[in-house]
């Protein structure tokens, strides 16, 4: 018990001290991603647009689409599929999740402290205020993503 708490408290130290910097994909994000989410999204998986046209298929392989670059995974923050990284990896405490994590969050880490620091580092590197779960058009009670929403993005590479 002693060392899970201690392991967390690293982790959370850890990511303080990232977050008191400039978050970068280059430094972090690339990392982060190599180690969480490139056995599903990386050189082998589909481009975004091959996957979109047989998404039940591809998900059944265990592959997302391809994200294994800079300009490939913020095609899923910014535009075209605009919140789509957020949604899939928020904790449920996100405006309009309805305190439902998204289905890729358990992805961010094997224990919860790490899956927390890990998302704290994501959206450190997304910007201050730029993790919503909008999209680019309205869906049900969501509302399209406005311009003052996309300006916080920063996405440092």
């Amino acid at each position: 018990m002693v060392k899970k708490i201690a392991a967390a408290l690293l982790l959370l130290l850890g990511g303080a001290a990232v977050m008191a910097q400039e978050v970068s994909y280059r430094k972090e994000i690339a990392p982060l991603w190599k180690s969480q989410c490139i056995a599903c999204h990386g050189e082998k998986s589909p481009e975004r647009a091959d996957f979109l046209l047989d998404e039940k298929g591809y998900a059944a392989k265990s592959q997302g689409p391809r994200m294994d670059s800079y300009e490939r995974l913020i095609a899923f923050v910014a535009w075209p599929d605009t919140g789509s990284l957020m949604r899939r990896l928020d904790d449920g405490t996100g405006k309009y999740a309805g305190g439902k994590p998204g289905n890729m969050y358990v992805n961010l880490g094997a224990t919860d402290a790490e899956r927390a620091a890990n998302l704290k580092l994501l959206k450190a590197w997304v910007g201050k205020g730029a993790w919503n779960l909008n999209r680019n058009a309205r869906r049900g009670d969501v509302p399209a993503i406005t311009k003052e929403q996309l300006d916080k993005i920063q996405l440092k590479y």
